[in-house]
């Protein structure tokens, strides 16, 4: 298997060949749709006035809630959020209709022709003040290990704090988009841009009030998604449908950017409280935190990030005895959703801080109490799951090793003594992240391989390609389980029609999870195939290999070629299809307890992160990020560093330059990229140093080669601390705090604060 293989969509990305939903050739008739959306985050509908619009020459019809079918309820985990509003808003941009009509221009116009009345109500826009007002989406989450309560009072070193990380604007390049197109006999064929495209067939069955074989979706390929197209790219695709019904006609809808900006829902803001203990040794012996999740108005996936949230609360530490707790709190935002991490960094922030609040009033350094709580081999987690093949403690000294640490800092020490007017600051962060869906229902795939009478190969999953590179490691799988050439497999798109009721690529699991049902297809493929082979050489089956588009005999090529033995398999009516399901072993989880072992395995890593400080202007720059990562037995590593070194980045926004801002009336404020700072090229780290882990591998990851979409994202939060640093050492007074993103603005106010 060629660990240098390029990512298959490279090719024609640079040229501007690949095919994304926007591309895709419509049909002379096909007609565009547009939302109106409500101007107000909270209130009743008193009335709508559609006369105007509905005049404008080219405007086909416009839908609402009354002119659905099937139910009015897209709500997965809950079903607390309608298709269209009915008598009540509850955010600012939540839809109320959907215009169609024959161009964009004239959807336009007649979205500012339509006239609305609505009686306004007290909106929320914070956690804190939702947890006041007891409004919630749903029950808090618990977990709980050992007696927090009684071990304070034995701890030689107790602090309290609190915390808040801001959300995060998913900003894939491709926005939201759909088409849908009229079938026979009333079925619906969408080809959309979602990460779910089994949620999507469901939800559209169930607004549409049909069977769900009428409805087929089709993914050719995602322009990113990063969780936001998990769960929020299903309203569009069933408007759409809805739309396809009534008139018989295809219908498209691509969001614009300002749309997809105001109506979609981000990762959620967290206002956090934590109480920690050490002893004399700087062990943590209790840690308590009480997680408040800006979950918006709507559950959305809120639940399930939430308690994720508690499953990496105390990130690469042995705490024996801690108390966690999240409310999903409903506000008058857009429903949060799906965001690389699902919860995960929300909560490994506040154990960081934590730790660094301690050491701050034990006048220590931060990396000291880190070290001294690192995992060990059959360390029990919160949850109750037992840590095994542990890597944290040999990828954290590694890191020191290899990347040289006492010289960095002395380094740094010695800058900070020489230069009054800049400061550096240098952070370690560890990370360990549990791999699988925390719905242990949804860890399964299934693969449908064909092979052709001419040898080729198609290859069907349930995983979405959205420039993760899934699509090249199932070419992969198939490639080296064969014994083929590259060329000779095509992966097909995602679509329910030949790949039904699967899981959505998320939760790091995709690449796992149908790589295994992949190999487990070719597996039976072969078996068929080895006893052609055997046949037609005389020989055992057990000496047939095959290997490089041929049979080998006793390890040794042979005359037969791939494509003789399948024109033999297809003499012999040899089945040469194969639908494999696989379902992760060993995951299950009891939600009332909060116990069980939800992760087929973790992932582990840690990061060296350096920054300088401009103390006159509050900017900076990340000098370096070096990284020990846990690859495990990496199948690709060309796509496997370049998920890493994207993920880093994403996670440096968050932790520095993406602010999310709204008004108190609910209005989002960072509605454009002139007023939401992603990380551009100066932003970026100006060098990146990835390490594998010397480790074995683990064989519930596809080919030992471990998930790597999101774990690398947490390495960002090292640039908080390091910032934090260098703030530090430019002005002793400023005492610590924890309010990301740690933008300029309050850099400049940290450094020249007082006592």
């Amino acid at each position: 298997m060629s660990k240098t293989m390029k990512n298959i969509d490279s090719f024609t990305h640079v040229r501007g060949e690949s095919i994304f939903v926007d591309d895709l050739i419509t049909r002379q008739d096909t007609l565009i749709g547009l939302v109106f959306d409500s101007p107000k985050a909270h209130g009743k509908i008193k009335e709508v006035n559609y006369s105007k619009a509905e005049k404008v020459k080219g405007v086909v019809k416009i839908f609402t809630y009354k002119d659905i079918l099937g139910v009015n309820q897209i709500g997965e985990i809950l079903p607390d959020e309608p298709l269209w509003a009915e008598n009540e808003v509850h955010y600012w941009g939540q839809p109320i209709a959907f215009i169609v009509a024959e161009s964009e221009a004239i959807a336009k116009k007649a979205r500012l022709l339509i006239e609305i009345e609505i009686e306004e109500l007290p909106v929320i826009t914070t956690a804190i003040k939702a947890k006041e007002k007891k409004s919630f989406i749903s029950a808090p989450i618990y977990f709980k290990l050992g007696d927090t309560a009684a071990t304070f009072s034995n701890c030689d070193h107790v602090t309290e704090g609190e915390t808040f990380s801001n959300g995060q604007e998913h900003l894939y390049l491709e926005t939201q988009g759909c088409y849908a197109v009229p079938q026979e006999n009333g079925s619906i064929k969408i080809t959309s841009s979602t990460q779910g495209p089994a949620q999507v067939q469901k939800a559209a069955a169930r607004v549409l009030g049909v069977a769900m074989h009428k409805i087929e979706v089709d993914v050719i390929r995602l322009g990113g998604g990063f969780g936001g197209k998990e769960d929020q790219a299903t309203a569009w695709a069933v408007m759409a449908a809805v739309a396809v019904q009534y008139l018989n006609k295809p219908i498209k809808y691509i969001l614009n950017r300002y749309d997809d900006l105001r109506m979609t829902g981000k990762r959620h803001p967290y206002s956090s409280f934590f109480k920690i203990g050490l002893n004399k040794d700087l062990k943590i012996m209790a840690f308590e935190a009480e997680f408040l999740q800006n979950s918006g108005a709507a559950a959305d996936l809120s639940p399930a990030i939430a308690e994720r949230t508690l499953f990496h609360a105390t990130n690469s530490y042995f705490i024996p005895n801690v108390s966690t707790v999240v409310y999903s709190c409903k506000t008058n935002l857009p429903p949060n959703t799906a965001f690389r991490g699902f919860g995960g960094p929300q909560g490994m922030f506040v154990i960081e801080s934590a730790i660094a609040k301690m050491a701050e009033e034990m006048g220590i350094d931060k990396r000291k109490i880190q070290e001294a709580n690192l995992l060990a081999e059959n360390d029990e987690f919160s949850y109750g799951q037992i840590a095994t093949k542990v890597e944290a403690q040999s990828t954290w000294f590694s890191a020191k090793e290899k990347f040289e640490f006492g010289k960095l800092e002395k380094e740094i020490f010695s800058f900070n003594r020489k230069n009054a007017h800049f400061k550096k600051g240098i952070s370690l962060m560890p990370i360990t992240f549990g791999i699988s869906f925390t719905n242990t229902m949804m860890n399964h795939a299934r693969a449908l391989v064909h092979i052709y009478q001419d040898g080729s190969v198609g290859v069907s999953t349930g995983a979405v390609e959205m420039g993760q590179g899934v699509n090249t490691k199932m070419l992969q799988v198939a490639q080296i389980t064969l014994g083929i050439s590259a060329n000779k497999v095509k992966l097909e798109t995602t679509n329910t029609t030949r790949v039904a009721n699967t899981s959505p690529s998320a939760a790091s699991v995709t690449a796992d999870l149908n790589g295994k049902a992949v190999d487990m297809a070719c597996v039976a493929l072969i078996e068929r195939l080895r006893k052609v082979a055997a046949k037609m050489a005389s020989v055992d089956e057990s000496t047939i290999f095959f290997k490089e588009d041929y049979v080998f005999v006793n390890g040794e090529k042979s005359e037969f070629t791939w494509e003789t033995i399948v024109a033999q398999a297809m003499v012999e009516r040899i089945v040469l299809s194969e639908n494999a399901h696989y379902a992760t072993p060993i995951v299950h989880f009891d939600k009332i307890k909060g116990k069980g072992h939800p992760f087929a395995y973790h992932v582990y890593g840690t990061a060296i992160t350096a920054v300088t400080l401009d103390c006159v202007r509050g900017t900076y720059e990340i000098d370096f990020v070096k990284i020990v990562h846990d690859f495990g037995k990496s199948m690709n590593i060309g796509i496997d560093i370049g998920q890493v070194e994207g993920a880093l980045v994403q996670g440096i926004g968050w932790m520095t330059t993406e602010e999310i801002a709204y008004s108190s009336d609910g209005r989002l404020l960072s509605n454009a990229l002139s007023t939401y700072k992603v990380p551009d090229i100066f932003s970026a780290p100006k060098t990146v140093e990835i390490i594998p882990a010397a480790v074995e591998g683990n064989k519930m990851a596809i080919r030992k080669s471990k998930a790597v979409g999101e774990p690398p994202l947490m390495y960002g939060i090292g640039a908080y601390f390091a910032i934090q640093q260098a703030v530090k050492a430019f002005n002793k007074n400023y005492k610590l705090k924890f309010d990301s993103p740690f933008t300029p603005g309050k850099v400049l106010t940290g450094l020249y604060e007082k006592n």
